[in-house]
């Protein structure tokens, strides 16, 4: 009989995620390339409110560590509001159970993650920064398992991890057991609003995946 674990127990670095999902790391340049290849030019109207979403995310910030609930009104759900994803043809779906099953360990990996899914293919995972260390990256070994455990296995997946502060982005590709990540964009960087980027990128990567759908 199977041993059943939780994923967030089970996932604690990057080595026991390639061991138990038989994952590793993309060493081709080019696998993750839509995150810097031809992303949209944003509108004024977006850099304006990108603007103001950043100037609200310090203003919450100055009174200390903000929570993950907070982070979701005050940020991440106007996101989404801007970028349309809350609307047909899209649809978000909140919590999810995701069961993965290791058979060379004879072990099933289990657990619901706070993760906002688009159309089954684009994952937004917010994570607390009090609970990672502020460290999106060390939210990475979890990030695949679950992205691992999706039913849609024929077509790579793409997330995004973030702390409201911090963005990673992550591509999986399920049927090569390979995954490939972006740079860290910040909100902290005191030149340039990087919600810019992020935004930019989500555009690229949900366009991605309805063209995959349509081809499909």
């Amino acid at each position: 009989m199977a041993q059943v674990s939780g994923v967030t127990q089970a996932m604690t670095n990057l080595n026991v995620a390639h061991r138990k999902l038989g994952l590793h790391p993309s060493d081709d340049p080019e696998f993750f390339g839509e995150w810097l290849q031809g992303l949209p030019e944003l509108t004024a109207v977006e850099r304006t409110m990108l603007d103001r979403l950043r100037q609200r995310y310090f203003y919450y910030a100055a009174d200390g560590a903000i929570t993950e609930g907070t982070i979701d009104v005050v940020l991440i759900s106007p996101l989404l509001e801007l970028l349309g994803l809350c609307d047909s043809p899209y649809k978000i779906r909140g919590e999810k159970l995701v069961k993965i099953e290791i058979e060379s360990e004879a072990e099933i990996l289990e657990g619901f993650i706070d993760a906002l899914v688009v159309q089954e293919q684009f994952w937004l995972i917010l994570i607390e920064e009090k609970r990672y260390g502020f460290s999106v990256m060390q939210a990475l070994p979890q990030t695949l398992a679950y992205m691992m455990g999706q039913s849609l296995t024929e077509t790579p997946g793409f997330g995004l991890i973030t702390t409201g502060e911090d963005y990673l982005f992550v591509k999986v590709d399920r049927q090569l057991h390979t995954y490939g990540w972006s740079n860290k964009f910040t909100l902290s960087n005191p030149q340039r609003n990087e919600l810019y980027d992020v935004v930019q990128v989500m555009k690229r990567l949900i366009g991605s995946v309805n063209i995959v759908q349509e081809a499909s």
